[in-house]
């Protein structure tokens, strides 16, 4: 095989946060892949836009339509499965000629939706990873405000959980980071207000990208709630110089 597969994370959205050796492998490749739904150009070729040769050549994958199944049902699961085979195979063909670059925001191993290839492609083709800034990291700087302190211990929490077990979770963290909110924040609004921490808690949308918005979550609308959004609950664990701190 003369090439291989390279993904490099993107950062949390401002083209300007991605990594040097990011920025470089992107503007030097022949073959550029990446995720993006049916009819929109995908948020991953949003950041690199004017980054590209001119004769790169691009590959959309584009992902099945899936939001009308249950999350949890089964349907759901193999339509995705079909989906990452597929890409996989494509994948490696392409890798057979030269090296194919493929894009993801925030860090690939963190949520990051090149996973489900990375495991297909193992003892199939050489696969590098290039870290990125997590997209949270992106969020919690937007609020002006260090999201842990002292020996406070941080929890990420994937939006789509059952809402007990969300609450319960929240009930036991200090700072607290939930991902994939979206269409799932009025759950997350219910599982905050449960634990203690809606008072406390922030919403994220668009975080370091054109159109950021930063409010507090009892502020926000239900129906207003973009995929690219955060919820932060900040710590509050003793700083030097401050033993009064809660």
């Amino acid at each position: 095989m003369a090439g291989k597969i390279i993904c490099v994370g993107l950062g949390p959205g401002d083209p300007e946060l991605m990594t040097v050796r990011a920025d470089r492998l992107i503007r030097s490749a022949g073959r550029i892949a990446y995720f993006r739904k049916a009819g929109r150009a995908g948020q991953a070729r949003r950041i690199v836009e004017g980054m590209l040769a001119p004769d790169a050549v691009e590959h959309a994958m584009e992902y099945p339509v899936t939001t009308e199944l249950p999350f949890e049902s089964d349907e759901y699961r193999n339509t995705l499965s079909t989906f990452y085979d597929d890409w996989t195979d494509r994948l490696v063909a392409l890798a057979q000629t030269q090296d194919v670059v493929v894009l993801c925001e925030g860090d690939p191993f963190f949520y990051g939706s090149f996973m489900h290839l990375h495991v297909r492609l193992q003892g199939r083709a050489t696969v590098e990873v290039v870290p990125g800034v997590p997209g949270m990291t992106g969020c919690w700087n937007a609020t002006g405000t260090p999201i842990t302190w002292g020996d406070d211990v941080l929890t990420v929490l994937p939006g789509t959980m059952p809402e007990a077990e969300l609450t319960r979770r929240m009930r036991d963290a200090d700072a607290l980071v939930v991902m994939k909110t979206g269409r799932n924040l009025p759950k997350v609004r219910r599982a905050l207000a449960a634990a203690g921490r809606l008072e406390d808690a922030w919403l994220v949308e668009r975080g370091t990208m054109p159109g950021q918005r930063v409010l507090r979550v009892v502020d926000a609308e239900d129906g207003d709630c973009p995929y690219f959004a955060t919820v932060l609950a900040h710590g509050k664990g003793r700083r030097p110089g401050r033993e009064d701190a809660p």
